[in-house]
């Protein structure tokens, strides 16, 4: 490029087609990644641009620096870079820019229009031009009124997540909090049931309990009331101390997008992973993707039985219960309702039993006093079994033959034609009917000590 075309910005759509020449470039930023260190001495990000020449796909760009500092720290995506002197190269199929530290300059602007034309960071060798302003205020007023083309099936529901896969999201942040030291969590919602987790075995809850949650803390009373309770809330960690480049950007009570997310099963929770590979993806005021999952969640909730996951229909005649006229409520509705004691119709499974052993469901006195770890997609809690409410569940005292098929069958444990366990098999908990009780065990008691015990409840 002469000196002359240092005046010249090429349009995404000409810039393509100029493989290995230096271009200037301008474009909305609707995609980026945390930095990282390459594998050499060189730190780098990748983002996407997209410009009125090419509005769907735009164009990769990758940038390296010889430090973190140095990479552009965008704002928000949405936001416009200026690019000078990339060097446009092809990749597999794909043709994309890289930014050369040696010779390629950048300069970051905010999307929303306004009378600041001045960049919000600047790489050292940028050097400004008044003939930039009107390539700014263009791409603003375009894309103040621009709706991103993205394919219904590139951004998955919570609801068709599988483990071991990376997926793109289209979420509400409920919560951001650090829950060790230097280690944060964030927590989304799309309004859809996360498909249950199929445990290998049947843990020993006396040593090694099941968690109900996988944060180390079980999270305060307060906060757990301002979760949505239907709906599964997604748990999802930052890899390797990239929430440094995340955390200013995501904002409690937003919607937001995520493309490349790990999903991960830990302790038959589902857990979600923004590595180095995941990138945010610009969310706008009036996103399709968003309202979508906002209508079908409303319709939802519309539903007489729009409460329970559609996998549980029709759930197993496993249990009776007494109040077959009270509305069903989810685990989580249980765990913030106002009121104790109050009463509850579910529909949850077994995950983990304590005692774990049929012969040991009794105390010595002959008393029934069991603990059972129950689950649904928006919760686990811990529901006792004790006393009549244990009588009425087993149909009596039944010997421990007995009692041991009726846990095999709650805990959806595979057993060979002479009723033995089969061991390592995959467990499949059906669901069930529970009714559920909220208690203080004094007056005296806090939040911290709401227990729940099953009543009204026969096991078939």
């Amino acid at each position: 490029m002469g000196g002359g075309d240092d005046y010249k910005f090429l349009k995404i759509r000409d810039a393509i087609a100029s493989i290995n020449q230096r271009v200037n470039l301008i474009g909305v930023i609707i995609e980026f990644s945390a930095p990282r260190q390459t594998k050499g001495t060189d730190c780098c990000c990748t983002l996407r641009i997209i410009d009125e020449s090419h509005p769907k796909d735009g164009i990769s760009v990758n940038v390296f620096d010889e430090s973190m500092e140095k990479l552009p720290h965008i704002a928000s995506a949405g936001d416009i870079i200026q690019l000078s002197h990339v060097v446009m190269k092809t990749h597999g199929w794909e043709v994309n820019a890289v930014f050369n530290k040696r010779f390629s300059s950048f300069a970051l602007y905010e999307a929303k229009e306004s009378e600041n034309l001045l960049p919000y960071q600047v790489s050292s060798k940028f050097r400004p031009r008044e003939l930039d302003n009107k390539f700014i205020e263009g791409l603003r007023k375009w894309f103040v009124n621009f709706q991103l083309d993205e394919g219904s099936t590139d951004f998955l529901f919570l609801r068709e997540i599988k483990e071991g896969q990376r997926v793109n999201l289209a979420c509400k942040i409920v919560h951001i909090s650090e829950v060790a030291k230097d280690e944060w969590m964030t927590y989304l919602w799309d309004g859809t049931d996360a498909p249950p987790i199929r445990p290998t075995k049947l843990e020993d809850e006396q040593n090694n309990p099941l968690p109900l949650q996988l944060e180390p803390l079980s999270l305060p009373r307060d906060l757990l009331c301002t979760f949505p309770t239907v709906g599964t809330i997604l748990r999802v960690i930052f890899h390797q101390g990239i929430q440094k480049h995340y955390l200013d950007l995501l904002h409690v009570g937003k919607w937001v997008k995520f493309v490349n997310v790990l999903c991960e099963v830990h302790s038959g929770l589902w857990l979600g992973v923004l590595t180095h590979f995941t990138k945010l993806r610009c969310t706008q005021n009036e996103d399709h993707l968003i309202s979508t999952r906002q209508r079908l969640y409303d319709e939802r909730l519309s539903l007489e039985f729009g409460r329970i996951p559609y996998w549980c229909f029709p759930w197993a005649r496993l249990t009776e219960v007494d109040y077959d006229h009270v509305p069903f409520v989810t685990l989580m509705d249980v765990l913030t309702y106002r009121e104790v004691t109050a009463k509850f119709k579910c529909v949850a499974r077994v995950v983990a039993v304590l005692p774990w052993q049929a012969e040991d469901f009794c105390s010595p006195l002959g008393t029934y006093r069991i603990r059972l770890t129950l689950e649904d997609p928006t919760a686990r809690i811990h529901a006792f079994l004790y006393g009549e409410d244990g009588e009425k569940f087993f149909g009596g005292y039944p010997s421990v033959d007995v009692l041991t098929g009726k846990l095999n069958k709650l805990l959806g444990i595979t057993v060979s034609y002479t009723g033995k366990e089969v061991k390592n098999a995959l467990r499949n908990p059906p669901w069930a009917q529970f009714c559920l009780k909220s208690y203080y065990l004094s007056k005296n008691d806090v939040w911290g000590s709401r227990h729940f015990r099953i009543f009204g409840t026969k096991l078939e």
